[in-house]
């Protein structure tokens, strides 16, 4: 089975030769800390659709570079639905680019709490048509979260692309 990197980039380019068109991709990560994109670029080619990315880590960073709302990190917490749609919509406009997927989690060992435990995580997708965002609960180690995360919003994104470019 092909890496999930690998089949986004088959699905972009298969993407730009039934419409002549290619659309660009962005990532806004929080605790991935920039794994999202460093396996985005491993593929060759992916400077043709790889738009760049935003470690936003910090809440100053999510709120003075990605424009997300300081009310909703108040009400809601920086690891939330609310705080990853707005992450990605963010990054998807910072950036420029046509899709942009964003991460906001809790990795661990520490950090978390009764309503949000360690391996908490929201990941976020946003596109011209809209935004979703869906939780995902990880059950490792903090490395092992941060990879699992990673490798779910990839998967988010090659379904996302599956919906609109036809397999052949």
């Amino acid at each position: 089975m092909a890496k999930p990197e690998v089949e986004i980039a088959q699905l972009l380019a298969r993407y730009r030769v039934q419409t002549g068109r290619s659309l660009s991709i962005g990532t806004a990560e929080s605790a991935t800390g920039g794994r999202v994109a460093d396996r985005l670029t491993d593929v060759p080619g992916s400077s043709d659709y790889f738009g760049g990315s935003v470690v936003a880590y910090s809440n100053e960073v999510k709120i003075n570079v990605l424009g997300v709302d300081s009310k909703t990190i108040e009400a809601h917490g920086a690891v939330s639905e609310q705080t990853a749609i707005e992450m990605a919509e963010g990054g998807r406009r910072v950036l420029g680019v046509d899709i942009c997927i964003a991460d906001t989690g809790i990795a661990g060992p520490s950090g978390g709490s009764l309503g949000k435990p360690v391996g908490l995580f929201y990941l976020g997708l946003a596109a011209r048509e809209g935004s979703l965002s869906k939780g995902h609960m990880f059950r490792g180690g903090r490395e092992e979260n941060k990879r699992d995360a990673a490798e779910e919003i990839l998967n988010t994104l090659k379904q996302y692309l599956l919906q609109f470019i036809p397999l052949e």
